[in-house]
């Protein structure tokens, strides 16, 4: 089996440079881009199994590319990990509710970026197939299938990247029970996985912002962690 391919779409050439080097040293096949449109038309000519994607980029920036991938058919089930400077929390919500998968802020440790993106491409292959076993829930207006992979609140389709939907799907699952944050980041990312636990709350405000009108479903249990009201 090949290895799996990187798209690095930065524009800093140091940067650039210390990825390619970090990534093709741990197998993985790296294409580079030094800004969004050649980023973009590298990601048609030659699909990469992941892109990373710096947000501050000359031209369109990363969050249009990310917007633009996730609107196509044949880029949009390419998962990307946004690499930026901006650690705001509005700034991370905006970029993982138009479909990036994680997110890591400069300066950054080689280190913990490759974690990352083994965690990423481990979700992309645990994937459920069609004909999962695992059983849907449906509560009130909300309905989540892993079959399909797919959550719809009154009917309509909410987009959810794939650590948004195991964290909802887990919360949903057991609704009514409490569990930490690291619980939650535990059962979406795996245990061999080291993240803060600000990260989780930043997903728990992407997901509330999608599901709109059924946001109240994600309750907060102040010091313990989230429930899913039952």
């Amino acid at each position: 089996m090949s290895n799996p391919r990187i798209l690095v779409v930065e524009d800093e050439v140091a940067i650039r440079e210390l990825l390619t080097f970090n990534l093709e040293r741990d197998g993985y096949e790296v294409l580079t881009a030094g800004d969004g449109e050649s980023g973009l038309a590298l990601a048609q000519q030659q699909p990469p199994d992941l892109v990373i994607l710096d947000l501050m980029l000359p031209g369109i920036d990363g969050y249009q590319v990310c917007y633009r991938m996730k609107s196509d058919d044949q880029l949009k089930h390419i998962p990307v990990v946004m690499l930026t400077a901006k650690s705001e929390e509005t700034d991370v919500v905006i970029g993982l509710g138009i479909g990036a998968d994680d997110y890591v802020t400069k300066p950054f440790s080689p280190r913990v970026l490759l974690a990352r993106v083994k965690a990423v491409l481990r979700r992309k292959e645990e994937a459920p197939p069609a004909d999962s076993a695992e059983p849907a829930v449906e509560l009130g207006e909300l309905a989540i299938s892993p079959a399909r992979h797919e959550v719809r609140c009154a009917g309509q389709p909410v987009p959810l990247t794939p650590i948004e939907f195991k964290i909802l799907y887990f919360l949903a699952r057991h609704s009514g029970r409490v569990y930490s944050r690291q619980q939650i980041i535990d059962e979406a990312q795996g245990e061999d996985v080291t993240i803060t636990e600000r990260t989780v709350d930043v997903h728990i405000v992407s997901l509330r912002r999608k599901l709109g009108a059924q946001a109240a479903l994600i309750e907060t249990v102040r010091g313990v962690g989230y429930r899913f009201k039952d």
